[in-house]
């Protein structure tokens, strides 16, 4: 395959090529004895800069392309993968893939997505907005974020850099079943984490945009401004005492509380009955106002795509629908094992809408009274075959609608069942940088472990 050329935008031919080479190596799989087969083709394209206290760090251009493939044997799977696109080493690769399958063990789940839920039409999805812009003008932007929060306030003495980074990526899928789909997306994203310091010691923190298309940015200055405000806001933070009280998450931590639901909503937990889940379709999750919705073709969304990783058709879904759980998150596999039928997730979630409220993030303090404000999590303390919650925080005590101080040095803990059943609010302060769209949540009470 030719050489994808960053000075023009050749995607559409680039695509092209990998649809073929998609389709050569389902064709030989099948050549080479496999019942069925799909494969993947791949090429991301990035371009990542780093500066730290006016001065370049570092400038990495990256192009990362490969193939990989799946085959069966009736009910045997092999899967291999190759960086090299050249036809031997691709015929190897499949080669590879069907020794796998013909030593492994027969798996009743083990195919390809059922043909009538295959995608038929690829609506446009608006995802493609590569940025022409060079290493030059990409350090010029990261110095001017840098220098923005640094210059906001004095007692920002230190940073730990401001990044650009770019990306594009182009896909092409096909199967023996006669599907062939190609996508591709950008990515990019600005960010800086700064270090200030007064008389009680230091504190770091950052900001950051994350966007399909670069016009979509917020300026650099404010980018940098936002950081140096969230800093500077950390210096004096204090330890709590042990307590129970309400609990407010900002959007871009709130998405974690959605993140660990979605997990224990997958299939793969499911089967192997590793999630607190099992067996909860139907059932009441969260409050009768909650509403979460997967919507895979928001244009210019972080998760949208017309199809799954298996080429089944995505589409506008409730997850939960009136505090009811109204269905898991399956891929094929995964809904064979459970006696269900594939939701299009293979290879994950796309975007995920968590109805908002009328509150900002201002009259959610007001409504919380006093309680903590949650900014940052540390740890993995989460189990999802149970439900027990426990993570490392930071962030400000209130008290009367008002934050009061920050704090630091914290645990917050509790059980997801009674954290879900016991949301109070949803913020219309939504965090539009990931595929997750929540604004905060205000959670009625929660245990924190301080000093």
């Amino acid at each position: 395959m030719n050489a994808i050329v960053t000075d023009k935008d050749t995607s559409s031919a680039d695509l092209d090529r990998l649809a073929a080479i998609a389709e050569d190596v389902v064709r030989l799989a099948r050549a080479k004895g496999a019942s069925e087969a799909d494969a993947a083709a791949s090429v991301d394209l990035g371009l990542a800069v780093g500066v730290r206290l006016g001065e370049v760090e570092t400038v990495e251009r990256t192009r990362d392309r490969g193939v990989s493939v799946t085959v069966y044997f009736g009910k045997r799977k092999g899967s291999a993968s190759t960086a090299d696109l050249d036809p031997k080493s691709i015929e190897q690769t499949v080669e590879h893939a069907c020794a796998i399958a013909r030593h492994t063990e027969e798996d009743p789940a083990n195919g390809l997505a059922d043909p009538a839920l295959l995608a038929t039409t690829i609506p446009e999805l608006d995802l493609w907005h590569p940025w022409d812009i060079t290493p030059e003008e990409a350090i010029r932007l990261g110095i001017e974020i840098e220098e923005a929060g640094r210059s906001h306030d004095p007692r920002i003495d230190n940073s730990d850099g401001a990044s650009v980074q770019v990306g594009a990526s182009l896909t092409a899928y096909a199967n023996t079943l006669g599907f062939v789909g190609t996508e591709r997306g950008t990515s990019h994203t600005l960010s800086v984490a700064l270090i200030a310091e007064d008389a009680a010691g230091m504190q770091r923190d950052y900001w950051y945009d994350s966007v399909r298309r670069a016009s979509d940015f917020a300026s650099a200055a404010s980018i940098g401004r936002k950081a140096a405000e969230r800093t500077v806001a950390r210096l004096g933070a204090r330890r709590l005492s042990t307590r129970d009280c309400p609990v407010l998450f900002v959007p871009e931590v709130a998405r974690s509380l959605v993140g660990h639901f979605l997990s224990a909503a997958s299939g793969g937990a499911l089967y192997r009955r590793a999630s607190f889940l099992v067996d909860h379709v139907g059932k009441a999750l969260f409050p009768r106002w909650m509403q979460i919705v997967e919507r895979p073709h928001i244009p210019r969304g972080h998760g949208s795509t017309a199809f799954d990783s298996e080429g089944v058709a995505t589409r506008d879904s409730d997850l939960v629908r009136d505090g009811v759980l109204a269905r898991y998150i399956l891929g094929s596999y995964s809904a064979r094992k459970l006696g269900l039928q594939s939701t299009g997730n293979a290879g994950g979630v796309q975007n995920i809408v968590v109805q908002p409220g009328s509150d900002d993030l201002p009259a959610l303090l007001r409504r919380m009274g006093t309680g903590l404000l949650v900014t940052e999590l540390m740890g993995q303390g989460v189990s999802l075959v149970t439900g027990d919650y426990s993570r490392g925080a930071t962030g400000f005590w209130v008290e009367n609608g008002e934050i009061a101080y920050p704090v630091e040095e914290i645990t917050i803990a509790g059980n997801l069942r009674d954290m879900y059943a016991n949301v109070v609010a949803v913020g219309r302060d939504v965090d539009p940088r990931s595929h997750i769209l929540t604004g905060s949540i205000l959670l009625e009470r929660m245990t924190v472990a301080g000093e």
